[in-house]
């Protein structure tokens, strides 16, 4: 098989277990979709390399606990998504609640993230099989291209 003739639907070989760790934060192509790979705290996780919201890359985005949850930050405008299930977080007052104090709340999923598995010291990614469109799939793929290019263009250089 040939590059482009990557099997779908299975496991895909990204690296060595010490390799990765070494690397922290590794990208990869598979079936056509650009996963970053993440080494924090002794565990992998994989999900969507560019932010749901505008298209900006994760790699270089902090990581932080946020409500109990570890999050990636996006460098571009600081969206906060959990690493373990794609959910956007927020902080945000309840106006009717007294005292109104500010809290975390959860815009739902939107950041696709997948399984990553490990056997004898090799990782695997198995991509996300959920069918409901999430918002991060905007930005995957030719058309995703385009936009993230169009986004890059308008955005001026921080």
């Amino acid at each position: 098989m040939g590059e482009k003739e990557q099997p779908t639907g299975g496991l895909h070989f990204v690296g060595r277990k010490d390799e990765l760790i070494e690397a922290n934060r590794s990208l990869r192509t598979l079936e056509g979709r650009d996963i970053l790979i993440i080494y924090h705290q002794g565990g992998f996780h994989a999900m969507d390399a560019y932010c749901y919201h505008a298209g900006a890359l994760l790699q270089n985005g902090d990581i932080e606990e946020i409500d109990g949850k570890m999050c990636i930050i996006c460098p571009k405008h600081k969206y906060k998504l959990s690493l373990a299930n794609g959910e956007c977080l927020y902080k945000a007052i309840n106006r009717m609640e007294k005292p109104p104090l500010p809290k975390w709340f959860s815009k739902g999923v939107k950041q696709r993230v997948h399984t990553v598995t490990e056997t004898n010291g090799e990782l695997y990614v198995k991509l996300s099989e959920e069918k409901c469109f999430i918002d991060s799939d905007h930005f995957q793929g030719e058309k995703g291209k385009v936009e993230r290019a169009i986004a890059a263009e308008d955005s001026p250089s921080e």
